[in-house]
């Protein structure tokens, strides 16, 4: 038991440059405090009891912030940062070296009995706000984007961005997994695959006009097919 507090307070001191002592994560990390109060519940969920580590799951939220079902599995080396409206759900389970920040949910989309909660694999970063829904598998490496909201099933070594949830592959560079591999908490620097669809479409549009321009030049028209009037042409512009 010992050993994994100590593991726990050295994962807060590898995650948050804010931390300063051990005494300062012992007692100001509510982070810190759900996940030593969750494994007491779980440990009497698994025994069949039912209202005791519920009530004890329900203190835990009153004083940290932080929702765990005492039915979920935690892995080794979990970083709630702040924590403040993280929910995890019953049948939830996350891997090792998992990262998340305030405002996470990792919860269910209906009324479904049996698994109907997220896994979360190794070393994955969940960015603020976002929102994991539904009984799939989030891969290892994986950084999910703050408020994006993922409804399907996520590969190994991808990000995901957007409201539904779009997959976004590194380039093709794979990340190698490990047993204690060092987290990418750089989860401000990730691909817009919206903005980027816009910038296509502009690209193409110019070259479209380009293109009519230089037919229209070619068949000597005396009025542009793509503007009626003067001054239309750059009603547009930047």
């Amino acid at each position: 038991m010992f050993k994994r507090i100590r593991e726990d307070i050295q994962v807060v001191f590898e995650r948050d440059p804010a931390a300063k002592s051990a005494w300062e994560v012992i007692l100001c990390y509510p982070g810190f405090h759900a996940i030593l109060l969750h494994r007491g519940t779980h440990w009497l969920y698994k025994r069949r009891l039912v209202i005791l580590p519920r009530l004890l799951s329900q203190f835990n939220r009153w004083l940290t912030g932080i929702e765990i079902h005492p039915g979920a599995r935690i892995g080794n080396g979990l970083f709630i940062d702040h924590g403040s409206g993280v929910v995890i759900g019953e049948t939830a389970e996350v891997g090792d070296n998992v990262t998340l920040y305030q405002g996470v949910t990792l919860g269910g989309t209906g009324k479904e009995k049996g698994k109907r909660h997220p896994t979360i694999g190794n070393n994955v970063v969940i960015s603020a706000g976002a929102k994991v829904l539904g009984s799939f598998r989030v891969g290892d490496n994986v950084k999910i984007g703050a408020g994006s909201v993922v409804l399907k099933e996520v590969p190994d070594d991808c990000t995901v961005v957007g409201v539904p949830g779009k997959v976004v592959v590194r380039n093709g560079v794979s990340v190698k997994s490990g047993k204690r591999r060092e987290v990418d908490l750089a989860h401000n620097d990730l691909p817009d695959p919206v903005a980027a669809m816009i910038l296509c479409l502009q690209r193409k549009v110019g070259h479209l006009e380009e293109r009519l321009a230089k037919l229209e030049g070619e068949a000597g028209e005396s009025q542009s097919l793509q503007y009626s009037g003067p001054g239309e042409r750059d009603v547009c512009a930047p």
